[in-house]
């Protein structure tokens, strides 16, 4: 697949400068050279609600703002059409209960640090070719998550004979490895 980059206006977030130097190096390799740089979400809500944006890359554990409140933000009140904007989170702890929570904020992928730089553009091409629709409900906004039957929402009766259990098991997951998120996270074929 080839895609041009050039004129993509990128916002990149993450508390660490120097994963973000390296993470903005990345993507100027990439042709992305239009980019927005923050370092907490109140930076990065400050330019969505001023900038034209076309995606967003930034890191899950932030202080005061992490980037699963920042995406539900993004999906939830975000200024005119940036609901729709795709966002990429990265995370150093990728248990799958976190996995499962960028999923679940709305966020279109999650990428496992540290990654290579054809990891990271792989995810990019994978924004740019999902077909997911955008679902709003009262307690979700974001693309179809439906991309494996895990069984039926937390709180909820399951409708379907294949619906999984709802017991909770360990409280704490091991770390996923980066295929074991993408089996999670990329869209694949519902059949209804």
């Amino acid at each position: 697949m080839r895609i041009n980059l050039e004129r993509t206006r990128l916002l990149l977030c993450d508390d660490n400068e120097q994963a973000l130097s390296v993470e903005s190096a990345m993507f100027r390799g990439f042709g992305m050279h239009r980019q927005y740089k923050a370092s907490n979400a109140k930076e990065a809500m400050g330019i969505v609600t001023s900038r034209e944006v076309d995606l967003i890359v930034m890191d899950c554990g932030m202080p005061d703002m992490d980037g699963y409140d920042f995406v539900k933000w993004l999906r939830t009140q975000g200024p005119g059409d940036a609901a729709y904007i795709p966002a990429i989170l990265m995370t150093g702890h990728a248990a799958r209960s976190l996995v499962e929570k960028s999923r679940d904020c709305g966020a279109n992928f999650v990428i496992s640090k540290p990654f290579t730089p054809q990891v990271l553009l792989q995810r990019v091409f994978w924004v740019a070719k999902d077909e997911r629709q955008f679902v709003r409900t009262a307690g979700y906004v974001g693309p179809d998550r439906r991309v494996r039957n895990l069984g039926p929402p937390p709180g909820k009766k399951g409708r379907r004979s294949t619906d999984l259990s709802l017991k909770v098991g360990a409280a704490k997951d091991p770390n996923m490895e980066q295929y074991e998120i993408d089996s999670l996270m990329k869209p694949q074929k519902v059949i209804l």
